[in-house]
């Protein structure tokens, strides 16, 4: 066998987990959308064996071997399949870590508790919840040991390494530590001024089919393919599927149309990186996404940095008023002003995804620094909701003693024990305003472009500087060239000064 037939074989072999990931997604958001109760735990056993099928062959002495062989002809190779056996070899580094025994028991615990939570949490029922969360958590530690084993990085460190590559726990702490020093004064500060504000309240209902109908003519004038996509409901929002075939969910709320428009264009922008991904390398690793951290930089980019934006608000004020005006709301609500002060009010509140853009980082670094404690074991599952309200009051003013369901319960994420993953929210939120800035810089007159719907050059320069290179550069080569700089969090806090405090 010749070295460079090793890496095609390579191509193959991940050609298939592709596929394998594809269908393993869909039944995903199928058991988040269409499936019946009764099926949960026929789905996570079948969810959990794609899950150790996957791990097998990504891991498995056979493809090291072939990683050996293919390196060995690295000079044969073009810069893009030199990146992409770049990424073969940290995914089968990540795969090798754990044995699919683990990776099998994790996802049906997974399964079961995330089922699980979708009733419990609108009982607000700890008590029933919490075996089930220790279960996670406690196979989330085993797989932390073995990769931190296998790596040398600590164990918290070896998990978000799965989602954010080449990040460390250190580096997080510095900047986090920044955000706390600033943000709890300044929402306060923020919140108690906007106390003065005058504005017109949507009142009234607001059906979930015209809230819908709504959401899909701002995805598809920002820029999400029908085609290749669609929006349904579920519990948790989130966007899934491959880039062939992306889906969104959302959930309505009849007398806050604004919590799922909020949603629905902040998964848009997950949906867009997808869809706008180097097509070429699809069922490629150097295809895929860069990290959770640019991912979520999409996301916010596309709900925080344009959407919650004066010049969106004055294009989306008309059709917002088309399809949600009702007769009991007066006409002055749809003003693009009111609509920008009401899509900005800063109040701290519980749940994190109804967040305003300066409280929204003190949440994740509640979660973060809980998390530490989970994978390190000085703090038990049982013991987290005492630790959520002490942070929750400490952070933004608020108990959540004995009120799980807005409290430790509302999220999905340790559900699943991604553990390791809320960080890259407010990296991508940090991300997010230095892309933004690097963008409006670049493009004459963005703002006039985008207060008349037109979003053509925003996404072009968005697919040449992101979106098209996959994971062919490392975070920080992927923001130096985009930007300039690597992250730099100068840019979030200014960002947070000139929309909150402007002169």
């Amino acid at each position: 066998m010749t070295d460079t037939h090793a890496y095609k074989q390579l191509e193959a072999l991940f050609h298939k987990i592709h596929n394998l990931r594809h269908l393993a997604s869909m039944a995903h958001w199928d058991s988040a959308t269409m499936m019946p109760p009764g099926g949960s735990e026929a789905r996570g056993e079948a969810l959990a064996e794609i899950s150790s099928l996957i791990n097998d062959l990504l891991g498995s002495p056979a493809t090291g071997e072939l990683l050996e062989r293919a390196d060995q002809a690295r000079d044969r190779l073009s810069a893009w399949e030199q990146a992409n056996l770049r990424e073969m070899k940290r995914e089968w580094f990540n795969a090798s870590s754990v044995t699919s025994e683990l990776v099998r028991r994790h996802a049906i615990a997974s399964s079961r508790c995330e089922n699980a939570w979708r009733s419990l949490r609108e009982q607000n029922n700890w008590k029933d919840f919490q075996p089930l969360l220790s279960e996670v958590i406690e196979l989330t530690r085993e797989q932390a040991a073995m990769r931190s084993d296998a790596s040398g990085l600590s164990p918290y460190d070896a998990l978000l390494n799965l989602y954010e590559p080449g990040q460390l726990s250190s580096q997080l702490d510095a900047v986090f530590s920044r955000l706390k020093a600033f943000l709890p004064s300044f929402v306060m500060h923020i919140a108690e001024q906007q106390k003065a504000d005058v504005l017109v309240q949507p009142a009234g209902q607001f059906p979930a089919e015209k809230q819908k109908a709504l959401a899909m003519e701002l995805m598809e004038a920002v820029g999400f393919d029908f085609q290749h996509g669609r929006l349904d409901t579920s519990h948790h929002p989130f966007c899934g599927g491959v880039p062939e075939d992306v889906r969104i969910t959302t959930r309505y709320s009849n007398n806050d149309f604004s919590e799922s428009l909020m949603g629905v264009l902040h998964e848009t922008g997950h949906a867009k990186y997808e869809q706008g991904l180097p097509r070429k390398w699809i069922s490629q690793p150097v295809g895929r996404a860069r990290s959770m951290g640019i991912h979520e930089s999409q996301s916010l980019f596309q709900e925080m940095q344009i959407c919650r934006g004066q010049a969106f608000l004055q294009f989306c004020a008309p059709l917002m008023h088309r399809h949600l005006g009702n007769g009991q709301t007066p006409d002055s609500c749809w003003d693009a002003d009111n609509l920008y002060q009401l899509y900005n009010r800063v109040k701290p509140g519980y749940i994190r995804v109804n967040a305003d853009e300066a409280s929204y980082p003190l949440h994740v670094i509640l979660r973060y620094e809980l998390e530490q404690d989970l994978i390190s074991g000085s703090l038990k599952v049982a013991d987290i909701p005492e630790a959520w309200n002490e942070k929750m009051q400490a952070y933004l003013g608020l108990p959540t003693k004995d009120n799980y369901r807005d409290g430790c319960m509302q999220d999905i994420h340790w559900t699943h024990g991604m553990l390791g993953y809320f960080p890259t929210y407010t990296l991508g939120a940090m991300n997010a305003a230095q892309l933004y800035q690097a963008a409006n810089q670049s493009i004459t007159s963005l703002d006039e472009q985008i207060s008349r719907g037109d979003f053509l050059a925003l996404n072009q320069w968005q697919a040449e500087n992101i979106w098209s290179w996959g994971s062919y550069h490392s975070t920080d080569a992927l923001m130096q060239q985009a930007t300039g700089e690597i992250l730099n969090p100068d840019h979030f806090i200014r960002h947070l000064r000139e929309r909150f405090t402007p002169a």
